[in-house]
Parts: C-alpha cells; sequence; structure tokens
C-alpha cells in the first residue's frame, strides 16, 4: 500500500524513440494500488491510442522524465487530456539494479501518485514555437561566425591581409573586394578603389593588403565560403520576419526588456522565449536565478565552502544574459556599469558579467511581474551606499564604547 497518496490514478510513462512504456496505477490510498502496464510505439496513432485507454481509465496525471527530444511528441499529444509532469532524469534515478523499461514506468508512476517529482518548466505552446526558432538563431549566427573565420584563414593563406586593414571585412567595401578576389582579374590598387565611406582614407594600406598570392585554389574556396555566408544571412533574414510575427502578442513585455541596459530585441526575446512571460511559474527571483545558472552554486561539507561555481542551468539564456552584462559594462552612467568594474577589481571580468547576468534577469523577472518600466539606480548608487554604511558602522562602533553620537552635516 502506498503512503500518503495524493493522486489516485497515475500513470509514468518511460519513452524511448521507438516505444512507450506506460504502467498505470489506479486505486484509493487505504488499498493496495492496481498496476496496469502496456507497451506503444511512438507513431501519432499509437500514442493517440495510449490516450484514449488513459481517458477510459480516468487517469489526471501522466509522468515522464526529459529523456532528449523524445519526450516532445508524447507531451503534444497527452497535453490538455492530463495534468502533465515532466521530471528531470538526474533526480528521479531508482535503487541501482533494477534497471528495466517496466521498472522504471513503475518507478516513475510510484513517484506520480505520492507527489515526489517536480515539474520542470514546459511553457506554453507558442512560446515553446518562439523559443525553437530563438535557439535556431543562435545557432545559425554561430554557424555565419565560424563560416566568416574560415574565410578569413583563406586570405590570411594567400597572404591578404584585409582583415587588419578594414574594420569589418564583410561590409560593402570588404564584399566587393572579396568579389573582386574571386574573379582574379583586378589589379591591388583597382581593388583598393573599390573602398567606400571612411575606408577612402586607407587606400594606400588596402593596395599594400590586397596585394598578396592568390592562387586558383584559394578563389574556389572564397567563393564557396562567401555563398555559404550569403546563403545564411538571407535564411537570418527570413528567421527574423518569422520572430518578429511571433513576438507580436508579447510586444509590451519586448518594449519593458530592451529598457534595460546592455538588453536589445534578440537578448529580450531570447528571455521570452526561455522563461515566458507569466513569472508565476517561479516562485522567487532567486528561483529563477537558480535555474538559470546565473547565480553562486552552494556547495559545503563538515561546515566547509568546497565551492561557489555556478550551475550549468539553461545554457541559452545564460549565455545571452552574460552577452548583455558585457554590452551593459559599456553603458556610460548607469548602475550595471560601476557594479561590473568594482566587481571586475576584485573577481575577473567573467565572474562580475556572470554577476551583472543574475542583476539583469532578477530586474527582468521584476519587470515582467510587475508590468513596471526600468529605473536605473546611477552610477553613484554604490558610492551613496557605501558612505551610509561607514556611517552606520562607526556609530555602532563608538555607541559601544559607551558614547551617544550625533550626526550633523558640516556646512560648506
Amino acid at each position: 500500500m502506498d503512503n500518503e497518496v495524493f493522486v489516485e490514478r497515475c500513470c509514468g510513462l518511460d519513452v524511448h524513440q521507438a516505444t512507450v512504456v506506460a504502467c498505470l496505477r489506479t486505486g484509493p490510498a487505504e488499498s493496495k494500488p492496481r498496476k496496469e502496464i502496456r507497451t506503444f510505439k511512438t507513431v501519432r496513432c499509437e500514442l493517440e491510442a495510449l490516450r484514449d485507454w488513459l481517458e477510459a481509465e480516468g487517469c489526471t496525471t501522466v509522468v515522464m522524465e526529459s529523456t532528449g527530444i523524445y519526450w516532445k511528441p508524447v507531451y503534444a499529444v497527452l497535453e490538455g487530456h492530463f495534468e502533465l509532469i515532466v521530471g528531470n532524469a538526474e533526480r528521479i534515478k531508482n535503487v541501482p539494479g533494477r534497471k528495466t523499461d517496466v521498472s522504471d514506468s513503475d518507478w516513475l508512476s510510484y513517484l506520480g501518485r505520492i507527489g515526489l517529482i517536480k515539474k520542470s518548466l514546459v511553457p506554453p505552446r507558442p512560446i515553446r514555437q518562439l523559443r525553437d526558432l530563438m535557439r535556431y538563431r543562435w545557432k545559425l549566427m554561430a554557424a555565419t561566425a565560424s563560416e566568416r573565420n574560415r574565410l578569413i584563414k583563406v586570405l590570411e593563406s594567400a597572404n591578404i591581409k584585409l582583415a587588419g586593414v578594414a574594420s569589418d571585412g564583410f561590409g560593402v567595401s570588404g564584399r566587393a573586394m572579396l568579389r573582386a578576389l574571386i574573379e582574379g582579374k583586378a589589379s591591388p590598387a583597382a581593388m583598393a578603389q573599390l573602398a567606400r565611406g571612411r575606408m577612402r582614407s586607407k587606400l594606400a594600406e588596402l593596395e599594400l593588403a590586397l596585394d598578396g598570392c592568390v592562387e586558383e585554389h584559394h578563389r574556389f574556396l572564397l567563393a564557396l565560403q562567401l555563398r555559404r555566408i550569403e546563403a545564411a544571412e538571407s535564411d537570418l533574414a527570413e528567421l527574423d520576419q518569422r520572430i518578429a510575427a511571433m513576438l507580436a502578442p508579447y510586444h509590451w513585455a519586448l518594449v519593458l526588456l530592451m529598457q534595460i541596459p546592455g538588453v536589445d530585441w534578440v537578448i529580450a526575446a531570447t528571455i521570452i522565449g526561455e522563461i515566458g512571460c507569466d513569472m508565476s511559474v517561479f516562485q522567487t527571483a532567486a528561483y529563477l536565478a537558480s535555474w538559470a545558472g546565473v547565480c553562486p552554486g552552494n556547495w559545503m561539507s563538515a561546515g566547509k565552502r568546497l565551492s561557489g561555481r555556478s550551475r550549468t542551468g539553461n545554457v541559452f539564456l545564460k549565455t545571452a544574459l552574460v552577452t548583455a552584462a558585457i554590452a551593459a559594462a559599456k553603458k556610460r552612467g548607469s548602475y550595471f556599469k560601476d557594479k561590473f568594474h568594482r566587481l571586475c577589481a576584485r573577481r575577473g571580468k567573467m565572474r562580475a558579467a556572470v554577476a551583472i547576468a543574475h542583476k539583469i534577469l532578477v530586474t527582468a523577472y521584476q519587470m515582467l511581474k510587475t508590468k513596471a518600466p526600468y529605473q536605473d539606480l546611477g552610477a553613484t548608487y554604490l558610492d551613496h551606499l557605501q558612505k551610509r554604511r561607514i556611517l552606520r558602522n562607526l556609530t555602532h562602533r563608538i555607541q559601544g564604547l559607551g558614547y551617544s553620537v550625533t550626526l550633523q552635516p558640516r556646512a560648506s
């Protein structure tokens, strides 16, 4: 008999690529539950048969592990019909020595029946779709940057020093010179004349930089890589249009988040896609920061602190927040810049960036929760705060010696 039963009809699913093993436990708390185990394939018709069976049995709660991406189609078919709990696989391991598909599903149904599986965050379907788009955008941006770096390597191997002269070798001027290099008909002086705008002041340097040893092999690679870069940029533009359409219902949240220093529309859209706009799913801002992996770790044993390293958390959200923190550290007159440089002097740049990322996330949490605009504390906030702390500490020390203290500002 199960003790402290919270769910009388609970099903545990052990999800794999090709099969799903379901264990249904039913029965009141005061009696031994009835167990029924069935196996289904992961094709749509079989998943719908699983759903119909659970509905016919009166099941109310379904529990599964977040196994790769295999749980997602199962979740999509069962969504809206049952209370779905997706648990972290690391936190619901069974006793060693009992590892089969049937025992796993039985264990999941047991833990779900007595309420010992913590729900993982699964946002609503529109937020999940936005999350997929934003994650693919980050991947596409990384692939484009990698392809650009490979093209620059080919230029360097041909002794073309364009990247050392042009601040942006892939701007209007840089691309015109790259196409001329690929054609192989223009002289270095003629290619330097393709410069536009402020690059016209570097014609002599460009002529020297473009005088290299470009062979047919290099031209073939440059043409192929330039086509890949332009194709990726075209896909990125199409993707941005789709993201803009998906962000339309969350325009208010986008406008709010972009008020935070360092947060542009890409960072704001990433935050919305990863955590949504409903902050009630997180107990506190500290809980959200721990989930995202931007707060210090807490590893202690025998009264000794072993490590303060932050956990992995949500990689996409953490990357976006640290990127925003580095940008916020450059904004003049902002609280984040002053705090970053104070932390940087003591803890180093990366730890300071993670600390500012934590503050940005807490700020975003409060703004989305209250729908209040951003208010910067200012660059002098910490100076005033330090002054108050010094006055308070010295006052307490003097009072501890048996004296009364009255503070009065000195006349100028």
